[in-house]
Protein backbone atom coordinates (compact mmCIF):
# COMPACT_ATOMS: atom_id res chain seq x y z
CA UNK A 1 0.00 0.00 0.00
CA UNK A 2 1.12 3.52 -0.87
CA UNK A 3 2.14 5.25 2.02
CA UNK A 4 -0.12 8.17 2.70
CA UNK A 5 1.51 11.82 3.25
CA UNK A 6 0.80 14.06 6.09
CA UNK A 7 -0.61 17.41 5.45
CA UNK A 8 -3.13 19.93 6.46
CA UNK A 9 -5.39 22.04 3.90
CA UNK A 10 -7.33 25.95 5.03
CA UNK A 11 -10.95 26.60 3.94
CA UNK A 12 -11.70 30.37 2.09
CA UNK A 13 -14.91 31.23 3.16
CA UNK A 14 -16.75 34.34 1.52
CA UNK A 15 -18.17 36.32 4.15
CA UNK A 16 -20.39 39.23 2.25
CA UNK A 17 -21.37 40.58 5.72
CA UNK A 18 -18.80 40.47 8.34
CA UNK A 19 -21.59 41.28 11.10
CA UNK A 20 -24.15 38.43 10.18
CA UNK A 21 -21.47 36.03 9.88
CA UNK A 22 -22.52 34.12 7.12
CA UNK A 23 -20.76 32.27 4.77
CA UNK A 24 -20.43 29.91 2.31
CA UNK A 25 -17.27 27.71 1.11
CA UNK A 26 -15.36 28.67 -1.95
CA UNK A 27 -11.93 27.15 -2.44
CA UNK A 28 -9.49 24.79 -0.59
CA UNK A 29 -5.19 25.45 0.01
CA UNK A 30 -4.08 21.79 0.72
CA UNK A 31 -0.04 22.10 1.83
CA UNK A 32 2.05 18.80 3.13
CA UNK A 33 2.58 19.16 6.64
CA UNK A 34 5.45 21.35 8.75
CA UNK A 35 8.81 18.96 8.44
CA UNK A 36 6.94 17.25 5.05
CA UNK A 37 6.83 20.03 2.46
CA UNK A 38 8.37 19.40 -0.51
CA UNK A 39 6.20 21.26 -2.76
CA UNK A 40 4.26 24.27 -3.38
CA UNK A 41 0.58 24.54 -1.94
CA UNK A 42 -1.81 23.34 -4.45
CA UNK A 43 -5.31 26.00 -4.15
CA UNK A 44 -8.12 25.40 -6.03
CA UNK A 45 -11.28 27.74 -5.99
CA UNK A 46 -15.01 26.41 -7.52
CA UNK A 47 -15.89 26.43 -10.86
CA UNK A 48 -19.39 26.13 -9.55
CA UNK A 49 -20.49 29.68 -8.15
CA UNK A 50 -24.60 28.96 -7.79
CA UNK A 51 -24.06 28.93 -3.76
CA UNK A 52 -21.99 32.19 -3.50
CA UNK A 53 -24.76 33.93 -5.70
CA UNK A 54 -27.18 32.47 -3.56
CA UNK A 55 -25.80 33.72 -0.23
CA UNK A 56 -24.89 36.85 -2.03
CA UNK A 57 -26.76 37.43 -5.55
CA UNK A 58 -24.30 40.84 -6.23
CA UNK A 59 -21.00 38.58 -5.62
CA UNK A 60 -18.31 40.05 -7.90
CA UNK A 61 -17.03 36.63 -9.37
CA UNK A 62 -14.71 37.96 -11.27
CA UNK A 63 -12.90 39.47 -8.19
CA UNK A 64 -13.01 35.87 -6.10
CA UNK A 65 -12.08 34.35 -9.76
CA UNK A 66 -9.01 37.06 -9.66
CA UNK A 67 -8.12 36.34 -6.06
CA UNK A 68 -7.21 32.41 -6.49
CA UNK A 69 -4.93 33.59 -9.50
CA UNK A 70 -2.96 36.05 -7.12
CA UNK A 71 -2.56 33.71 -4.50
CA UNK A 72 -1.51 30.84 -6.65
CA UNK A 73 0.90 32.63 -8.58
CA UNK A 74 2.65 34.42 -5.05
CA UNK A 75 3.14 30.61 -3.67
CA UNK A 76 4.56 29.69 -7.07
CA UNK A 77 6.86 32.83 -6.40
CA UNK A 78 7.76 31.59 -3.25
CA UNK A 79 5.99 34.37 -1.28
CA UNK A 80 4.92 32.90 2.28
CA UNK A 81 5.00 29.65 0.99
CA UNK A 82 5.71 28.15 4.14
CA UNK A 83 2.30 30.97 6.07
CA UNK A 84 0.01 30.57 3.28
CA UNK A 85 -2.38 32.67 5.41
CA UNK A 86 0.18 35.54 4.79
CA UNK A 87 -0.99 35.86 1.36
CA UNK A 88 -4.44 36.70 2.33
CA UNK A 89 -3.04 39.35 4.44
CA UNK A 90 -1.86 41.29 1.90
CA UNK A 91 -5.07 40.83 -0.20
CA UNK A 92 -7.52 42.05 2.84
CA UNK A 93 -7.26 45.94 2.23
CA UNK A 94 -9.11 45.43 -1.02
CA UNK A 95 -11.42 42.32 0.10
CA UNK A 96 -12.65 44.23 3.61
CA UNK A 97 -12.16 40.70 5.00
CA UNK A 98 -15.05 39.20 2.62
CA UNK A 99 -13.16 36.45 2.16
CA UNK A 100 -11.70 34.53 4.98
CA UNK A 101 -9.50 31.33 5.54
CA UNK A 102 -10.30 28.62 8.35
CA UNK A 103 -7.75 27.21 10.72
CA UNK A 104 -5.23 24.23 9.51
CA UNK A 105 -6.88 20.80 9.48
CA UNK A 106 -5.11 17.29 9.01
CA UNK A 107 -5.30 15.01 6.56
CA UNK A 108 -3.86 12.51 5.28
CA UNK A 109 -3.15 12.34 0.85
CA UNK A 110 -2.78 9.23 -0.95
CA UNK A 111 -1.63 12.11 -3.07
CA UNK A 112 -2.11 15.64 -3.20
CA UNK A 113 -4.12 15.98 -6.89
CA UNK A 114 -7.09 13.19 -5.69
CA UNK A 115 -6.90 15.16 -1.95
CA UNK A 116 -7.60 18.25 -3.31
CA UNK A 117 -10.40 17.07 -5.21
CA UNK A 118 -11.81 14.78 -2.82
CA UNK A 119 -11.97 17.83 -0.28
CA UNK A 120 -13.82 20.29 -2.80
CA UNK A 121 -16.42 18.07 -3.33
CA UNK A 122 -16.54 17.25 0.87
CA UNK A 123 -16.76 20.78 1.37
CA UNK A 124 -17.30 23.18 -1.46
CA UNK A 125 -19.17 22.15 -4.47
CA UNK A 126 -23.04 21.78 -4.08
CA UNK A 127 -24.67 18.46 -3.36
CA UNK A 128 -25.94 15.98 -6.24
CA UNK A 129 -28.99 16.28 -7.22
CA UNK A 130 -30.95 12.65 -6.26
CA UNK A 131 -31.50 11.03 -9.54
CA UNK A 132 -35.21 12.11 -9.50
CA UNK A 133 -34.31 15.66 -9.35
CA UNK A 134 -31.76 16.01 -11.93
CA UNK A 135 -34.09 18.11 -14.54
CA UNK A 136 -34.58 20.86 -11.86
CA UNK A 137 -30.85 20.68 -11.75
CA UNK A 138 -30.45 21.00 -14.91
CA UNK A 139 -32.46 23.37 -15.27
CA UNK A 140 -30.49 25.78 -12.83
CA UNK A 141 -27.30 24.54 -13.49
CA UNK A 142 -26.41 24.11 -17.04
CA UNK A 143 -24.62 27.32 -17.54
CA UNK A 144 -22.44 27.26 -14.60
CA UNK A 145 -21.54 23.83 -15.76
CA UNK A 146 -20.71 24.92 -18.87
CA UNK A 147 -18.84 27.87 -17.94
CA UNK A 148 -17.05 25.50 -15.33
CA UNK A 149 -15.98 23.02 -18.68
CA UNK A 150 -14.62 26.33 -20.19
CA UNK A 151 -12.49 27.39 -17.67
CA UNK A 152 -11.16 24.11 -16.41
CA UNK A 153 -9.72 23.21 -20.33
CA UNK A 154 -8.29 26.57 -20.09
CA UNK A 155 -6.40 25.79 -16.94
CA UNK A 156 -5.35 22.82 -18.47
CA UNK A 157 -4.00 24.09 -21.39
CA UNK A 158 -2.11 27.13 -19.05
CA UNK A 159 -3.98 30.38 -21.05
CA UNK A 160 -6.81 30.84 -18.10
CA UNK A 161 -4.55 33.33 -16.52
CA UNK A 162 -3.21 34.97 -19.05
CA UNK A 163 -7.62 35.19 -20.19
CA UNK A 164 -9.53 38.11 -20.24
CA UNK A 165 -12.45 37.39 -17.80
CA UNK A 166 -16.34 38.60 -18.25
CA UNK A 167 -15.90 40.82 -21.03
CA UNK A 168 -18.19 43.76 -20.37
CA UNK A 169 -20.16 43.80 -24.24
CA UNK A 170 -21.01 47.57 -23.12
CA UNK A 171 -17.53 48.55 -23.88
CA UNK A 172 -18.59 47.91 -27.76
CA UNK A 173 -21.87 47.62 -27.74
CA UNK A 174 -23.16 50.89 -25.84
CA UNK A 175 -23.45 51.98 -21.86
CA UNK A 176 -26.22 49.94 -20.42
CA UNK A 177 -25.74 46.43 -22.48
CA UNK A 178 -25.68 44.25 -19.52
CA UNK A 179 -24.38 40.94 -21.68
CA UNK A 180 -20.67 39.99 -20.01
CA UNK A 181 -18.59 37.53 -22.26
CA UNK A 182 -17.39 34.88 -20.43
CA UNK A 183 -13.97 35.27 -21.58
CA UNK A 184 -11.80 35.94 -24.55
CA UNK A 185 -7.74 36.90 -25.68
CA UNK A 186 -6.20 38.67 -28.88
CA UNK A 187 -4.70 35.97 -30.77
CA UNK A 188 -2.08 37.55 -33.61
CA UNK A 189 -2.44 35.29 -36.23
CA UNK A 190 -0.36 35.24 -39.70
CA UNK A 191 -1.97 36.32 -42.43
CA UNK A 192 -4.84 38.75 -40.61
CA UNK A 193 -4.78 42.02 -40.42
CA UNK A 194 -2.60 44.38 -38.47
CA UNK A 195 -4.98 44.24 -35.57
CA UNK A 196 -5.34 40.98 -34.72
CA UNK A 197 -8.34 39.13 -34.02
CA UNK A 198 -9.95 38.75 -30.88
CA UNK A 199 -11.57 35.39 -29.91
CA UNK A 200 -14.68 35.48 -27.60
CA UNK A 201 -15.91 32.44 -26.19
CA UNK A 202 -19.12 32.35 -24.22
CA UNK A 203 -21.40 29.80 -22.67
CA UNK A 204 -24.90 29.06 -23.90
CA UNK A 205 -26.56 26.13 -21.99
CA UNK A 206 -29.09 24.75 -24.81
CA UNK A 207 -30.60 22.36 -22.49
CA UNK A 208 -32.18 25.17 -20.30
CA UNK A 209 -32.35 28.68 -22.37
CA UNK A 210 -32.71 29.11 -25.47
CA UNK A 211 -33.73 32.37 -25.26
CA UNK A 212 -29.88 33.30 -24.34
CA UNK A 213 -28.85 31.87 -27.62
CA UNK A 214 -30.73 34.12 -29.34
CA UNK A 215 -29.84 37.47 -27.01
CA UNK A 216 -26.28 36.20 -28.03
CA UNK A 217 -26.77 36.27 -31.85
CA UNK A 218 -28.77 39.58 -31.76
CA UNK A 219 -26.09 41.21 -29.86
CA UNK A 220 -22.56 39.85 -32.51
CA UNK A 221 -23.70 42.10 -35.42
CA UNK A 222 -22.81 45.31 -32.47
CA UNK A 223 -20.10 43.41 -30.66
CA UNK A 224 -18.21 43.23 -34.33
CA UNK A 225 -18.66 46.47 -34.96
CA UNK A 226 -17.50 47.43 -31.69
CA UNK A 227 -14.41 44.91 -31.91
CA UNK A 228 -13.42 46.23 -34.76
CA UNK A 229 -13.82 50.25 -33.75
CA UNK A 230 -12.51 50.39 -30.52
CA UNK A 231 -9.52 47.99 -30.70
CA UNK A 232 -9.14 47.95 -34.59
CA UNK A 233 -9.32 44.02 -34.31
CA UNK A 234 -11.69 41.45 -36.12
CA UNK A 235 -13.87 39.66 -33.49
CA UNK A 236 -14.22 35.74 -33.45
CA UNK A 237 -17.22 34.84 -31.25
CA UNK A 238 -16.72 31.25 -30.12
CA UNK A 239 -20.24 29.56 -28.06
CA UNK A 240 -19.76 26.41 -26.18
CA UNK A 241 -23.16 24.40 -25.89
CA UNK A 242 -24.27 20.63 -24.63
CA UNK A 243 -23.58 18.04 -27.31
CA UNK A 244 -27.28 17.14 -28.94
CA UNK A 245 -27.36 13.67 -27.52
CA UNK A 246 -27.26 15.14 -23.39
CA UNK A 247 -30.19 17.32 -24.49
CA UNK A 248 -32.83 15.71 -26.27
CA UNK A 249 -34.41 12.35 -27.81
CA UNK A 250 -34.40 12.34 -31.60
CA UNK A 251 -37.13 14.07 -33.08
CA UNK A 252 -38.50 16.27 -30.04
CA UNK A 253 -39.55 19.15 -28.98
CA UNK A 254 -36.07 19.71 -27.20
CA UNK A 255 -34.51 18.68 -30.18
CA UNK A 256 -35.93 21.32 -32.47
CA UNK A 257 -35.38 24.70 -30.23
CA UNK A 258 -31.49 23.21 -29.88
CA UNK A 259 -31.25 23.35 -33.70
CA UNK A 260 -32.89 26.38 -33.60
CA UNK A 261 -30.71 28.12 -30.78
CA UNK A 262 -27.87 26.59 -32.97
CA UNK A 263 -29.01 28.14 -36.18
CA UNK A 264 -29.67 31.55 -34.55
CA UNK A 265 -25.98 31.53 -33.71
CA UNK A 266 -24.57 30.23 -36.70
CA UNK A 267 -26.34 32.89 -39.02
CA UNK A 268 -24.71 35.10 -36.96
CA UNK A 269 -21.61 33.94 -37.57
CA UNK A 270 -20.86 32.33 -34.62
CA UNK A 271 -18.78 29.27 -33.93
CA UNK A 272 -20.47 26.92 -32.30
CA UNK A 273 -18.64 23.84 -30.12
CA UNK A 274 -19.85 21.30 -27.72
CA UNK A 275 -18.08 20.64 -24.49
CA UNK A 276 -16.49 17.54 -26.40
CA UNK A 277 -14.33 20.43 -28.48
CA UNK A 278 -13.20 22.16 -25.81
CA UNK A 279 -9.93 20.19 -25.27
CA UNK A 280 -8.59 21.36 -28.74
CA UNK A 281 -10.15 24.51 -28.48
CA UNK A 282 -8.06 24.90 -25.86
CA UNK A 283 -5.04 23.93 -27.01
CA UNK A 284 -5.33 26.31 -30.07
CA UNK A 285 -5.31 29.09 -27.75
CA UNK A 286 -2.18 27.57 -25.88
CA UNK A 287 -0.71 28.03 -29.68
CA UNK A 288 -1.86 31.44 -29.96
CA UNK A 289 -0.72 32.90 -26.47
CA UNK A 290 2.21 31.29 -27.51
CA UNK A 291 3.04 28.68 -25.24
Amino acid sequence: MQERVPCEFFLFRYVPDVVKGEFVNIGVLLREAAGAATRVPEVRFTRDWSRTRCLHADADVALLEGLEQEIVARLRTGVSARDPKAVLDTLEDSLSNSVQMTEPKATLAENVATEIEQLMRLYVEPMRMPRGQQKSGREKGGRARLQAALRTEFERAGVWGLMRKRIAAAAYTGAGDPLKIDCGYRANLPGTAAGGTVKMFHAVSLAVDVESAKGLAFSAPQLRGGVERVEGARLEMTAVIEPLRTVAAAESEEQERYTFGVEAMERQEIRVVTLNDLARVAATAARELGL
